[in-house]
This record gives structure tokens, sequence and C-alpha cells, in this order.
């Protein structure tokens, strides 16, 4: 980029002095064959040395480029700074356009979760008074293109579900210059984790009970054409904690679209995955799985 830059502004320099010079060098030769012209031949020689000796000469110092202040010259840094603030605001929004700012709509509370890319607050609407969840994505974090097609993805798919009874709803999604808020119903249940531990253990037909509403978000988003590709208990929240049975599915930051036939790749959940499955993996060096 530099380099054609330079090339450019030295390219219109050397044109600029080169005309000019070259002028200035091509009559000089001319008055000095005149002159000969008019002297004895015995000084021909001589002569013709001294004039390719001047031709020389200019040839080495007055045929150099020189600057001509006439001519505007191209700052290659500027049209650097030009070009990567061109960039910038490309990759600037996330979301592809500008949207309301947040802190409008809503005032945001304490901190509920954290997660790798984004923090989880509570939310609360300022027209209706009703709390909400927000997922604020830091995008200092979102370091390459497949980073932000996934949080565009993530906020596709969750409209696309959106009416599920046991799928978190989204309420919208906003930006600022920092951050990307995915503002959603608040789940003030908590995790199904930590429900699990706190029991310590189900009854085999309660534990069925909610193995089928599992089973039933994984199956409504199969027929959607959506895969979760990170289920786990972390993310299902209970919408109230007096309600075993009110699961939410959330996180849908690992999430795909697919079609029948076309192969994806397939994530892992070390914390729940056997360590047989493991080893197969390594074994067989599968170059498309995410650990």
């Amino acid at each position: 980029m530099i380099k054609g830059n330079c090339g450019c502004s030295m390219g219109n320099t050397c044109r600029g002095s080169f005309k000019g010079i070259l002028h200035q060098g091509y009559n000089q030769p001319d008055e000095q064959s005149t002159a000969t012209a008019s002297n004895s031949k015995r000084h021909a020689s001589s002569d013709h040395s001294n004039s390719e000796h001047s031709f020389s000469s200019l040839t080495s110092q007055e045929l150099t480029p020189k600057k001509d202040s006439n001519l505007p010259l191209i700052s290659p840094t500027k049209k650097d700074t030009i070009m990567r603030r061109s960039v910038d605001n490309q990759a600037y929004y996330v979301l592809g356009h500008k949207t309301p700012n947040i802190r409008d709509l809503y005032t945001l509370g304490r901190k509920l979760g954290q997660g790798q890319f984004g923090t989880t607050y509570l939310c609360t609407e300022i027209l209706t008074g009703m709390d909400y969840a927000c997922k604020s994505i830091c995008k200092r974090k979102l370091i390459s293109k497949e980073d932000v097609e996934d949080v565009r993805r993530e906020i596709q798919i969750m409209h696309h579900l959106a009416g599920h009874k046991n799928i978190v709803t989204i309420k919208g999604a906003y930006e600022d210059p920092l951050y990307v808020h995915i503002v959603m119903e608040l789940c003030s249940g908590g995790e199904l984790f930590d429900r699990i531990i706190q029991r310590g253990h189900y009854s085999e037909r309660k534990a069925a009970e909610l193995t089928k509403i599992i089973v039933g978000v994984v199956e409504a988003c199969h027929s959607l054409g959506v895969m979760h590709r990170d289920l786990k208990p972390e993310n299902f929240l209970l919408v109230n904690k007096d309600d075993d049975f009110s699961l939410k599915a959330i996180d849908f930051g690992l999430s795909v679209f697919f079609k029948p036939g076309i192969q994806h790749i397939v994530c892992i959940l070390l914390n729940y995955q056997h360590i047989k499955i493991l080893k197969m993996f390594v074994k067989k060096k599968h170059q498309d799985i995410k650990i």
C-alpha cells in the first residue's frame, strides 16, 4: 500500500522534473556542435570530447529527479490513516447498522452472570418498569471475522426460535462503541445445574419430566434447522425458583443453522464428555473438533 503511494508520488514528480531537464540537456549539445563547426578541424576531436564530458556531467547531476513544488505530493501516512479509518468504520457496527442507545431505553443494574465473551446484567425498561436480562458482549474480544459472525448468528437464531415456551425470548439487540447488548426475558430462578446440586437427586419421574422438556427443546431447534451445540445444565434457566419445570434454554453463541447431509464442526463439552470419547477423537485426529 505504501509502496504504491510512493510510486505514484515519485512518478508524478519525476515526469515534471525530467521534462524541463531533458529539454535543457538536448539543447546544450546542439550549441556545442555549432561552436565546433566554426573552429578548425584540428580542434574538432578536443571539442567533441569536451561536449561528451559536458553531457556526461549533465546526465549524472542535472538529470537527477528534483522535487517540483508545483505538484501535489500524496502522503502515504495520510492515505493509510484514511484506509484504516474506512476499515474501522466498516467493522464498527457488529450488527451491521446503527441502533438506539440502550441507556435511553433501559437502566442497567446488578451483574447476573459471566461468560467467555459477555456479562449478563439485570436491566429495567424505562417505559414500562419491567425487568429483563441484558447480555453485554465486549466488542474488543471479537478479534476475528468469525467472532463477529457468531454474534450476528446468535441474535438471528434467537429471533428465529422466538415463541417456544422453553426457549428464552429475545427482546432486542443494541450496540454502542464498546458493547453489543442482547436484551431477553429474565429467568430469575437460577441455573438447572445449581438446582440439581441443591436437590442432590431427583426421583425417576421428575428426572423423566425434565428430560422430556430438554429433548423437546432439541426437537424444536432441529425442526427449525438449528443445532444448539452447547447443551448442558448451566444453559437451562428456571423462570420461577419455585417451579422445577419452568425451564428455558439459553446461550445460542455456538448454535448454527444446518441442512441435512452437510457436515458441521463438532463441539465437545469437556466437563460432560466421557474420557473414552475424548480419546477416540484424539486418536482419529479430527481437525474439525472444538474442545
